[in-house]
């Protein structure tokens, strides 16, 4: 068994595309970012090439992939039983020093130990997140005043403003706020909640892949808060999805923040995994000996 590397988007997707969308719900964040990155070209999450692998029996069967799109961490699917210490070897030869991977939760405890035992370092979770399906959707009850729409390219300072103050309060690392809404309003990605004409609310989509559509970047600006926009602009990019033709609907949440856990369930989503954000720390005389 062995792990396969390369910089081609088109051999990745001919050699881990159809595992990847053999379970489109819990791949959802790989999948979406391979379909950006072919509707948009390689620079669509920053300016250096992307990097892709996949996980190859003996008998050339596929059981695992992920990709890494400079400069965020490594993005993993599930990792095949025993696969981490290959795993961790691929990611650090040739002195290659990755500072980041978002791994399944199922497979934090195994990738950690593989870490720390091949660089006598250590990993930090920055970030526990929740994934969500929509089991049937649940409006708000009263709703709050205002209405849903479509943003267009009028709005796109707004929205900019909006995905940057979203990403330093989540951690999310939104390194190129622009490009992340250039790229959703290119597919109709955006929807506004406004109230008295004004923008409260914003709600992302991801372009459907396999007939799974993710609910991204729900944000509201706090002077907007406790108003109910957030549910409301939610629950607006959610039957869109489904008018659209999504078999199936899901979302991230922050599992630290039970206010957006106890809402998305209030909508009528139910939780069915778990992920994790780690930093990857290396032993201070084997970061020296590789800078020497």
């Amino acid at each position: 068994m062995a792990w396969r590397l390369t910089g081609s988007l088109a051999e990745f997707l001919a050699a881990a595309g159809d595992h990847l969308r053999s379970d489109p719900v819990q791949n959802t964040v790989l999948l979406t970012v391979l379909e950006t990155l072919r509707q948009s070209g390689s620079s669509a999450y920053g300016d250096s090439p992307p990097v892709y692998g996949w996980h190859e029996s003996a008998v050339g069967e596929v059981a695992g992939a992920f990709l890494q799109t400079p400069p965020f961490p490594v993005l993993t699917a599930k990792l095949p039983a025993g696969s981490a210490a290959s795993f961790i070897e691929l990611l650090t030869s040739g002195g290659k020093r990755p500072t980041g991977a978002n791994v399944a939760g199922v497979d934090e405890a195994d990738f950690s130990a593989a870490w720390t035992a091949a660089t006598g370092g250590s990993t930090n979770a920055r970030l526990r997140s929740r994934l969500f399906r929509l089991s049937g959707l649940v409006p708000p009850d009263p709703c709050p005043p205002g209405v849903a729409r479509v943003a267009n390219p009028d709005d796109y300072d707004l929205l900019v403003d909006w995905h940057a103050a979203f990403g330093a309060e989540t951690g999310s690392n939104l390194e190129h706020p622009d490009r992340t809404v250039a790229d959703r309003l290119s597919h109709r990605g955006l929807l506004l909640w406004e109230a008295d004409g004004r923008p409260v609310a914003m709600a992302g989509l991801t372009r459907q892949v396999a007939g799974v559509t993710r609910v991204a970047a729900v944000y509201t600006p706090a002077e907007h808060r406790r108003r109910g926009y957030g549910g409301a602009v939610t629950t607006a990019a959610s039957r869109a999805a489904m008018e659209a033709g999504a078999a199936e609907v899901v979302l991230f949440t922050d599992q630290a923040n039970p206010t957006s856990n106890a809402l998305y369930q209030r909508l009528g989503y139910l939780p069915i995994g778990e992920r994790v954000l780690l930093d990857l720390e290396r032993d201070v005389t084997d970061q020296q000996a590789s800078s020497s």
